[in-house]
């Protein structure tokens, strides 16, 4: 049996596309700057209560921008398109490689986060802000649950891709547009959730026309993107907002909506018109130290908000200013300061965490694979909705995350072959 040595990638490799790279840390830093910026946060001494900036009338239009997550998806696309293309190992082989990646760096997330809710309380911490930063830690999860969705459709989308092209993109925008159409008709909201098949999967979709360079004309494609967007905000259904708001009746991000699918559309071919200004941007150095440390920072932003959350605002009892005032641009840069000293030794200590370890590994199977993708998919759904609060739903879900990763690991230890 031919036995495999895994190596960690890096930003060096031959092949990476530095459009893509940039897409994806800039991406990341948008979420981050969102997650830390927006919330606005007060605490009676029992009881910590959460809102969001962007609610302010008006500031809706913002999300049209800076919800980066179909850049997110995109840049995925393009990214593993091109790694599937160049690779000469077996679909099940490198689809084992991309979950080792994917899921890895959950078990020190785990590791923290199941016995922490405990030892907190144990010290006297309010149980109720706990739960809320337990929960809101594990729901940050839903974007590698359905990137997971992505990632093992990968080989079958590219066959379909060089079979039918743009009727695939096509199909599955229709069927964004059935999903909506029948979530509104019947108010059976649960129907929408087909939509993350098939709004999130057309534009990862779209990452493979890029990798072919066949995205030729992004200023019609970012025109008819937001101007379809705006139409459907006027005349249909949907909120302006682009990120899911407290009190709103329906969200465009849970589940996804064809108003989010016509965004991603216009912020596809926005930054597409852009591309050759970007790679003029001097970002080598940046992407050398952020593409290794990239899932480090999204599974730990949200812990370290939640430890400065616990301090000055359940602590000290220094509730966030109203959004826009002097008070809140004032101390903006100290909120922010105090967490990115958070921030730094986190990064510091589980960026390790990054790469799977490189272990001679087997040959994977179908069976072994789609197997592994079921169990780290249910372990990151059972997160997602029940985050890392106290109980067994959290200790399920890492096993089950677990025991899918054993699935990808060695199945013979011999030799590699030269």
């Amino acid at each position: 049996m031919t036995v495999l040595l895994e190596r960690p990638a890096t930003t060096a490799t031959a092949g990476r596309d530095p459009f893509i790279d940039v897409l994806r840390v800039f991406g990341m830093a948008l979420v981050v700057l969102q997650h830390w910026t927006i919330p606005v946060l007060a605490y009676d001494g029992a009881r910590l209560t959460t809102g969001n900036a962007l609610s302010t009338p008006g500031v809706w239009v913002i999300t049209w921008i800076s919800q980066v997550m179909p850049l997110v998806f995109f840049a995925g696309g393009a990214a593993n398109a091109i790694s599937f293309g160049r690779t000469h190992l077996p679909a099940p082989q490198w689809l084992s490689s991309r979950l080792r990646r994917l899921a890895w760096p959950l078990l020190p997330l785990a590791a923290v986060w199941i016995p922490l809710p405990h030892v907190l309380l144990t010290l006297g911490v309010p149980a109720q802000p706990l739960e809320v930063g337990a929960k809101l830690t594990g729901q940050l999860l839903w974007f590698l649950a359905v990137y997971l969705i992505a990632v093992t459709a990968t080989p079958y989308l590219v066959k379909l891709h060089g079979r039918y092209g743009w009727r695939v993109p096509a199909v599955l925008a229709a069927g964004a547009v059935l999903t909506d159409v029948a979530r509104f008709s019947t108010g059976v909201e649960a129907v929408g959730y087909l939509n993350i098949v098939f709004v999130w999967l057309a534009v990862y979709q779209l990452g493979f026309f890029y990798r072919q360079g066949r995205l030729t004309r992004p200023g019609l494609m970012a025109a008819g993107g937001f101007g379809a967007a705006a139409l459907l905000v006027a005349f249909g259904p949907y909120p302006g907002s682009m990120i899911g708001l407290p009190g709103a009746a329906v969200s465009n991000m849970a589940p996804p909506t064809l108003a989010m699918l016509a965004v991603a559309f216009g912020q596809i071919g926005l930054v597409t018109m852009l591309r050759s200004h970007i790679l003029r941007l001097p970002t080598q150095r940046l992407l050398a130290w952020a593409g290794p440390r990239i899932m480090t920072v999204y599974l730990w932003h949200m812990p370290a908000l939640f430890t400065v959350t616990g301090v000055v605002v359940v602590g000290l009892g220094l509730d966030t200013p109203a959004p826009g005032s002097a008070g809140w641009l004032a101390g903006w840069p100290l909120w922010f300061g105090a967490l990115c000293l958070v921030m730094w030794p986190l990064l510091r200590g589980f960026a390790r965490f990054e790469e799977p370890p490189a272990l001679p590994y087997g040959r994977a199977t179908w069976t072994t694979v789609l197997a592994s993708t079921v169990l780290i998919g249910g372990g990151l759904l059972t997160l997602t909705v029940a985050g890392f609060a106290p109980g067994v739903a959290p200790v399920a879900a890492i096993v089950a995350i677990l025991g899918g990763l054993l699935l990808t690991g060695p199945r013979a230890q011999v030799p590699a072959r030269v």
